[in-house]
């Protein structure tokens, strides 16, 4: 008998369609990661230009502000900064500049954005990735005493401290530790990162720190709660796992399950916290600086406020946006070479 047309050839449909070889899926992890960061960025920069232009106030207005000004110049300002053009066209000048990372130029400075942004980036890095250091390790080594002593009083008071603090607004405290230990006292300086007439490389260094002792205790005093809570509940979440009580059936020391086995596991969800935080180091902390006269990127978007200077909040925003997107993105790409499930 003669064989069919097409007999002994697999049947297309979808079990053929299944052995095909498709997207490995740590490439369709990543390409959704970064799809995502890509349009979040589009969104902050369009959300940027929008947000800030229904702001109440005249730039041209608040410059001139006192000074006799002819209708003349008011106009020739309003053509220099480009306020004259229709605002689609405003758009596509933020949307092209942004794209070739060109901020404009100041309104009030009279400077290039991106000068302004390079000059404070570095006392705002110093300052907030201090306090970020400090906070992260002091709330880790805190939040894993009180998990591992649960209900004992250690935990009680370290836990109310912390909630304490976490609720205090940071400008409130940072006014307060000027009144008690800068004005009070005189044990700090109350505002500026350093003294006149310091020379030497030593001698500065210890000025600046002299300086950052109260914005960092400022800074530390609030964020660190956050991570000692965190990790409080990750090590409570791990002391019923199995892994330690077959740990601790080894003869272990509680030290030692708590070191090797307990606090690697326990460390797992504050990767996203401390990676958001990371990215919020370059924004720095606008209250803080502001309080204490800093001179860093949350200072001067604060004074880019109140004009409104366009330029500078406009690139200030994205660049305090994109640093949380690009962080978050790291974590999400780091996680998976941490916890062994997520690659699962």
């Amino acid at each position: 008998m003669d064989t069919p047309s097409g007999a002994g050839r697999p049947a297309a449909g979808p079990t053929a369609r299944r052995g095909r070889p498709g997207l490995h899926p740590a490439v369709r992890y990543l390409g959704g990661r970064v799809l995502t960061a890509v349009v979040s960025l589009l969104a902050v920069m369009v959300t940027s230009f929008f947000l800030f232009r229904v702001l109440p106030g005249d730039p041209v207005a608040a410059l001139t502000q006192g000074r006799s000004v002819s209708v003349d110049q008011l106009e020739a300002m309003r053509r220099d900064f480009g306020l004259d053009q229709p605002l689609p066209q405003q758009f596509v000048d933020y949307c092209l500049g942004m794209m070739t990372l060109d901020f404009g130029m100041s309104y009030q400075y009279r400077v290039p954005v991106s000068e302004l942004i390079a000059e404070r980036l570095g006392p705002t890095l110093l300052l907030a990735g201090t306090g970020t250091v400090i906070a992260a390790v002091l709330g880790l080594v805190l939040g894993t005493r009180s998990g591992w002593r649960r209900g004992s009083l250690m935990d009680r008071v370290d836990t109310g401290i912390a909630l304490t603090l976490w609720s205090v607004p940071s400008f409130w405290l940072g006014l307060l530790l000027i009144v008690l230990l800068a004005s009070g006292a005189g044990l700090f300086p109350t505002s500026g990162m350093s003294s006149p007439g310091v020379e030497g490389t030593f001698a500065v260094a210890l000025d600046v720190a002299h300086h950052m002792v109260l914005p960092v205790a400022t800074m530390v005093a609030v964020v660190y709660a956050q991570y000692m809570m965190i990790m409080r509940s990750s090590v409570l979440d791990e002391m019923g796992a199995d892994y330690l009580t077959t740990a601790r059936a080894k003869g272990l020391r509680d030290a030692v399950v708590l070191r090797r086995h307990a606090v690697p596991n326990a460390l797992l969800p504050t990767v996203t916290l401390i990676f958001l935080n990371l990215g919020r180091v370059v924004s720095g902390v606008i209250l803080i600086e502001t309080v204490f006269a800093w001179p860093g990127l949350g200072s001067l978007f604060y004074s880019g406020l109140r004009v409104p200077d366009l330029p500078i909040v406009q690139a200030l925003f994205v660049v305090f946006a994109g640093s949380v997107i690009i962080m978050n993105l790291l974590a999400d790409l780091v996680y998976p070479l941490l916890d062994p499930r997520v690659r699962t």
